[in-house]
């Protein structure tokens, strides 16, 4: 398309320069470029600028620049696409961060205008307070935007129910190439019209009367064909150019607006779940499980839930019929036993190994969070490797799944690879990752054999390479596989019509780039320096690991309302950079070794707003875990270098600790001093704004040592239990480790400590300070696997220490030969309290009936060692309990430090604070020193920890 070579570092800042001028929204930074250089395919293209328009007409001024400086334009959402078609060489024009707004919903008349980086889950909400919903609802629903939606004519689980979005768009407003606006719709009368673009539409009509019987005969032949443009759309007999629009993947118009359709949401839904002996009896079923009326009809084999339970456990998928292959059926309506009966009915059939009705929607929700992270679980393969999207949607008339199934796994291990299937049964869609052996020379050589195989096969079967995710960089090359040369110059034709010059998207549908071209996980990245952690589940590869991040963007989601953690900074700052996508998507750059190396500006910076709390490590379906990531960015920058300061301080704390524990009173003293407070504060790198907690004047070993010479020769007889005390436990909050202490004993446990100066190395490893914390914490579970090898049990107070016992010592520790052992010994012997006083039979919980309850879980307990042992516990006692989702914010040390205050107090608004207001009486209950600090800190409001809730109700 263009005569620039806009690869080129000179004419890139003549474009950047020429977008600053108008004011635009304009990022154009290295770091910006990795995170945009690709989405969730397989695909990195580094954009020229990235520009966030305000409005239609800073999209107007950018597609002037574009057409003076002949630079490609590609509109990009939530960047969720599997066929690389929101990625662009050119301007990326991201709509999500300020053309997201609903601009009106109106239930009566069943409509809502939105812009199109309106995120589907924000239309939800407000449609819904209305009585109505949006339709379609991807698996992507919590971040994807409509723009995308219609862009790759999106359908989701339901379309059984509400078809696709070309189901329920009901009119656009666009810009063309050469910046002219027109807007489609549909009259009162119901037959479509057109606003503006009249030369448009007559060269249109002249295009399609040339092509008249490919446009009746190739197209539209079953419901999911959403392949190439949907040219019938433009014959003559219906000429609806909304409909025509939806699923050009941005090649022909940018969308600045989408009037959509709104349904009512039926009364009651039931799930019917029937299990199969395999993934091809399940695709055979289908079609008579569609006689049913379903709204949705999903499919999963059990190869994808083998993942989930190796990833997360068994707990974290709910009771399944037999099988090896399943299909999750949902039934709706407005008459509550009429749906019972028709699931009834279904289960009734017998169609497959095992059929349970499933009516209550708690577990109905934990289904279809099963089939909402397909997309992320099925990155890794059966074979233990990464699985890649590349052929991820493909669609055949439904009454031929089975078949086409069958054929596929054959095809599948034909190219010796691996899969997962999952899909859209009822529709005959299947969505599939594959591990493609891009890591060999001949990488993308198989890919391609493989991806021409499979099209070859689709099309034999009627079928489509794509049923809902678009054609994009993936696909369009093999178009030709489905649709004649007739059909294929058609779609050059109408592109010349809306784009001659060729500025939108170039490379996808039209013309498009060869599908093994610029695969970003193609090739090796050899590491060029030993790293620190194992990275066991990556084979010691730190490019393995942060290329587990498959871009299906769940860290842009609002996590916390399904209880989750993931991702507090970008729910503060809603900036790309401050996702766990956008932070790998440096960090796979930084493997590269090509623009950014350990110490780049832009690392450090995507970083920075990390608070380490590991939610990405339970609550992304790739099990991605940036907190480790981190670590090993700043030890590789750092190491044998000079730190920032509070490396030295934050980063040291329990050495200061101890040294402070000799003189508490001296040491609190000075802290108490405004000049002196403030000059140690600053010296610290804290921020002036935050407290620093006070020393206790009688630390927990001090006071433990007195119970020991108290206690000599009359101590009974218990089991004993290994008590791990850390450092803030021992020098600022004593009580909760006296009251460990007491709630032990209580069970019939006596504890034991581990000798002074034990630790488990948490400040050092969060600071990057990791050959510090190998040997910290190689001593430490040394120490402890003695205990451990004995078979008493390790008990920890602190929740992210307890955490570094369980997980991070085995990838710090892992591959020493030494101490590896040790580590993965004590992980194995390491318990919460709650779980140690789970399994201990004939300890009954205090009575807390009456007794109202406000619980911050930490976030480390969340991802690491599981919440659910607390909840049953808790429960137990009868108290009232809310237990509140997301990060408080303050993180360790993170919330302390200078520069990240502002984000630590949004962060702790999101959740926290609220519940904390909206309950002043209640009980506030935080197992971490950081929760309790931070609630002290923005509310002064004391808290708990939970040996301390039930030691206060020990007799």
């Amino acid at each position: 398309m263009t005569t620039l070579d806009i690869a080129t570092p000179g004419v890139r800042l003549d474009v950047v320069a020429a977008l600053e001028a108008r004011s635009l929204d304009v990022l154009a930074d290295e770091g910006t470029r990795a995170m945009y250089s690709t989405d969730a395919s397989l695909y990195r293209i580094p954009p020229t600028a990235v520009v966030r328009p305000r409005s239609r007409d800073e999209v107007a001024e950018i597609l002037e620049v574009a057409r003076t400086l002949e630079v490609p334009v590609t509109s990009r959402g939530a960047g969720t696409s599997v066929a690389g078609n929101a990625i662009g060489r050119g301007i990326v024009l991201d709509f999500s961060r300020h053309m997201n707004r609903v601009l009106s919903v109106d239930g009566e008349a069943g409509l809502a205008v939105v812009e199109p980086g309106t995120v589907h889950a924000v239309l939800q909400k407000q449609a819904m307070a209305q009585g109505r919903r949006f339709g379609p609802d991807p698996s992507t629903h919590p971040r994807c935007t409509i723009g995308g939606m219609v862009g790759n004519n999106a359908c989701g689980s339901r379309s059984l129910g509400y078809g696709r979005t070309s189901d329920n768009v009901a009119g656009l407003e666009v810009m063309t190439a050469a910046g002219d606006l027109f807007r489609t719709g549909y009259g009162a009368d119901g037959k479509p019209f057109v606003e503006g673009g009249e030369q448009l539409v007559a060269d249109l009509r002249s295009v399609m009367g040339r092509h008249l019987e490919v446009a009746r005969t190739e197209f539209d032949r079953f419901g999911r064909q959403v392949s190439g443009y949907a040219v019938h759309h433009l014959l003559p007999e219906r000429f609806d150019l909304t409909q025509a629009l939806v699923g050009s993947e941005g090649t022909l118009g940018v969308i600045t607006e989408a009037t959509v359709r709104l349904v009512t949401d039926p009364a009651h839904r039931v799930v019917v779940a029937i299990g199969f002996e395999d993934i091809v009896e399940a695709g055979e079923a289908s079609p008579a499980v569609v006689a049913h009326g379903p709204t949705a009809c999903e499919g999963l084999d059990s190869r994808l839930i083998d993942v989930l339970v190796s990833r997360r456990g068994a707990g974290a998928v709910p009771d399944l019929p037999r099988g090896n292959a399943w299909l999750f059926v949902e039934l709706a309506g407005e008459d509550a036993d009429d749906v019972m009966e028709r699931a009834q009915r279904l289960a009734a059939e017998g169609l497959g190994v095992e059929s349970l009705v499933v009516p209550d929607p708690k577990v109905q929700a934990r289904l279809w969070r099963i089939r909402e992270d397909g997309a992320g679980l099925a990155g890794r393969a059966p074979s233990g490797k990464p699985a890649w999207p590349g052929w991820e949607d493909a669609a055949v008339p439904p009454d031929r799944l089975g078949e086409y199934l069958a054929q596929f796994d054959a095809l599948v291990a034909e190219h010796g690879l691996t899969s997962a299937p999952f899909g859209h049964f009822g529709d005959g869609c299947m969505h599939v990752r594959l591990d493609f052996p891009f890591d060999r020379p001949d990488g993308t050589a198989v890919f391609r054999a493989f991806l021409q195989s499979a099209a070859e096969l689709v099309a034999s079967f009627g079928g489509t390479l794509s049923g809902e995710h678009g054609d994009g960089r993936a696909r369009s090359q093999l178009l030709p596989t489905m649709y004649s040369p007739e059909a294929i110059g058609l779609f050059g034709q109408v592109k010349g019509v809306f784009d001659p010059t060729d500025l939108l998207n170039p490379g996808v549908l039209v013309e498009p780039d060869a599908a093994d071209e610029e695969v970003r996980v193609a090739g090796t990245f050899p590491n060029r320096r030993p790293l620190a952690f194992a990275y066991e589940e990556d084979h010691g590869s730190l490019a393995g690991a942060v290329h587990r991040c498959t871009g299906v963007g769940k860290c842009r989601a609002d996590n916390t309302a399904s209880g989750g953690v993931m991702c507090p900074s970008y729910l503060a700052t809603r900036e790309e950079k401050d996702s766990t996508r956008g932070r790998a998507r440096v960090l796979q750059e930084l493997v590269r070794g090509e623009r950014l190396d350990w110490r780049s500006p832009e690392v450090h910076d995507s970083l920075d707003l990390c608070l380490a709390c590991k939610g990405c490590a339970s609550d992304c379906p790739t099990g991605i875990d940036m907190a480790t990531y981190k670590s090993e960015v700043l030890h590789q920058s750092y190491r044998k270098r000079l730190r920032p300061r509070s490396h030295y301080t934050l980063g040291w704390l329990p050495r200061w600790s101890r040294i402070a524990g000799r003189f508490p009173r001296l040491a609190n003293l000075g802290m108490r001093l405004p000049l002196v407070g403030r000059l140690a504060l600053w010296g610290a790198g804290v921020d002036q704004r935050r407290s620093i907690p006070a020393f206790a004047t009688t630390p927990f070993r001090r006071w433990w040592a007195r119970q020991e010479r108290k206690a000599r020769g009359s101590a009974p007889l218990r089991q004993p239990v290994m008590l791990f005390v850390d450092s803030f436990s021992n020098s600022f909050s004593p009580s909760v480790a006296e009251a460990m202490v007491a709630v032990l004993r209580d069970a019939g446990y006596e504890p034991q400590l581990p000798s002074a100066g034990t630790c488990c190395g948490l400040t050092w490893i969060t600071t990057g300070q990791l050959d510090a914390a190998k040997r910290i914490l190689g001593s430490t579970v040394a120490e402890l696997a003695v205990a451990a090898r004995a078979g008493i049990p390790i008990v920890g107070v602190e929740p992210s220490c307890t955490a570094v016992l369980r997980s991070d010592a085995i990838e710090l520790l892992g591959n020493d030969p030494e101490r590896g052992d040790d580590a993965r010994t004590v992980a194995a012997a390491t318990r919460t309290l709650s779980e140690l006083l789970g399994e201990t039979d004939g300890w009954e919980a205090p009575d807390l009936s009456g007794t109202t309850v406000v619980v911050q879980p930490h976030c480390h307990q969340h991802a690491v060692l599981g919440w659910t042992p607390d909840e049953k516990l808790l429960g137990r006692t009868g108290a009232e309990v809310t237990t509140l989702a997301g990060c408080c914010g303050l993180a360790g040390n993170f919330g302390v430090e200078i520069g990240h205050y502002e984000v630590s107090v949004a962060v702790a608004e999101q959740n926290l604070l609220p519940a904390l207001d909206a309950a002043p009486d209640a009980i506030v209950l935080a197992d971490g020193f950081s929760c309790r600090t931070q609630v002290a800190d923005l509310r002064e409001r004391p808290s708990l920890h939970l040996a301390e809730l039930l030691a206060s109700k020990l007799p």
